[in-house]
């Protein structure tokens, strides 16, 4: 067989194959889009009863607030004290500095009145060394470890240690939450004796402004990687997470804002300090034990509660994000991989992981591989332009219907940005990522796969926060 038969035998072989990858992608995404409409109409009828007396007001379970720290010295005093007013019965304040090397100590220190305060702390997850404990002399409900760097899972491990209560939820050091965030995230722990997790929304804070802690005005920011990065948002979780939620397949729970049953995650192990993604990797493993050993329980994602946070506005940083996000990805795959398929599994074992793995870990592959397969068949005139005119519809425009979807999912829902002017923004922004932003975005999550193929030492990294969204009063 000469060289142009055989190639011409793998044009017609794959050319199908990846028409249909991009097909079921697309149907899976739309599937979840439906899903997350029915959940929101359902939501919205129940948000009648918001305005009326809470029945739980005052008798919600106690809840510690979790803070890794690592050089957060630009945002870390405006999202403390945004957490020291949030409307919650009781709830206790842990920041964990892991071994910081810019002056983020020193910040808590001098803004909150911060002294030396011996306590028992008891080990039950292991963890780097604590170097002292911190107690405020003007807040008693906070406190701040100091330890020596172990990365952000380690961080979390120290302070499931140090914490008093049942519930703990982690949530960045950049992160600025609503008023009302806990009330709303903790409902399905009171509605249902099974819940084991609770996930929230996470917008981008880029653009907007805090005053006092608190978001006072909503903006879109004028960068345009952050600009990205707000559809991007809207996307992942008003009908991502919220799709999976439905059938109780969630995999993902956010690190920046999510609600966890404390003697659950400590009998599961805590959380991996070996692992980027320690995040999902810890959802997925509650999803492999817990299935293994035959116990009912639910892991919700809540999309009423949002937390703002600060997304990268440089290429460097977005880049040395997603990276990281893949590799994650991937090693949370990797080391639960007995979910997938297995007797007990579930949604969460013969859809969730499956899709995960199809769609998301070896998406960036097919996808990429797709554009340049198909784009290079075309000019040699080994497909039509009708069959690549369908393979473009099918990888953009269906991909512009989707983003598409979740703006319009937040327009009915929430409201958020109000204005006609962002409205237009966004519209723009849900068509032209689909050329070049999302590509690259590919690209960085097939070079976070390639770096986790190669097994580097993985590090929790750093990102430079300007925190130039906020405002002193």
């Amino acid at each position: 067989m000469s060289g142009m038969a055989l190639y011409l035998l793998m044009v017609h072989t794959l050319t199908p194959v990846i028409v249909v990858y991009f097909i079921l992608l697309n149907g899976a995404y739309l599937a979840l889009n439906v899903l997350s409409i029915i959940a929101l109409q359902r939501r919205s009828r129940e948000a009648i009863l918001d305005s009326l007396p809470q029945v739980y007001s005052g008798l919600e379970p106690p809840i510690s607030l979790l803070v890794p720290a690592y050089n957060e010295e630009a945002t870390i005093a405006a999202s403390v004290r945004s957490m020291l007013q949030l409307s919650y019965a009781e709830l206790e304040i842990i920041v964990i500095n892991d071994g910081s090397k810019d002056s983020t100590l020193a910040v808590l220190i001098e803004e909150f009145g911060l002294q030396p305060f011996p306590e028992a702390y008891r080990v039950q997850i292991a963890t780097k060394p604590v170097k002292t404990v911190y107690r405020s002399l003007r807040y008693p409900n906070l406190r701040v470890i100091d330890k020596d760097n172990g990365g952000k899972a380690d961080s979390l491990n120290a302070g499931i240690n140090a914490s008093r209560y049942p519930l703990f939820c982690g949530v960045d050091a950049d992160s600025i939450l609503q008023r009302d965030s806990l009330q709303k995230l903790v409902r399905p722990f009171l509605t249902d004796v099974t819940m084991v997790a609770t996930g929230g929304t996470v917008r981008v804070a880029n653009g907007c402004t805090v005053s006092g802690g608190f978001l006072t005005k909503v903006g879109l920011p004028s960068n345009p990687w952050a600009l990205f990065q707000v559809v991007e948002y809207l996307r992942a979780f008003l009908f991502g997470r919220l799709g999976w939620s439905v059938v109780n397949g969630m995999l993902i729970i956010s690190g920046a804002f999510g609600l966890f049953r404390k003697q659950t995650v400590i009998e599961v192990g805590g959380y991996r300090p070996n692992t980027i993604g320690e995040d999902m990797e810890l959802v997925v493993r509650m999803h492999r034990l817990l299935r293994q050993r035959g116990q009912r329980y639910r892991i919700e994602f809540v999309p009423d509660p949002v937390c703002w946070t600060e997304a990268p506005e440089d290429r460097a940083t977005l880049r040395n994000q997603r990276i990281r996000w893949q590799r994650g990805l991937a090693e949370s795959l990797a080391s639960n991989w007995g979910l997938m398929f297995s007797r007990r599994g579930g949604v969460p074992g013969w859809l969730a992981f499956p899709f995960m793995m199809l769609f998301e870990w070896l998406g960036p592959v097919v996808e990429l591989g797709g554009y340049f397969f198909m784009a290079f068949a075309w000019v040699l005139g080994a497909i039509s332009w009708e069959a690549f005119g369908t393979f473009l519809f099918l990888a953009v425009g269906l991909g512009i219907l989707l983003s598409a979807s979740g703006l319009l999912l937040e327009e009915m829902s929430f409201h958020i940005y109000p204005r006609r002017r962002q409205l237009l923004m966004l519209g723009l922004v849900v068509v032209v990522e689909n050329f070049g932003y999302r590509q690259l975005n590919s690209w960085w999550r097939l070079v976070g796969l390639w770096r986790w193929l190669r097994q580097k030492e993985s590090t929790w990294g750093a990102m430079t926060r300007k925190g130039n969204w906020q405002r002193k009063v």
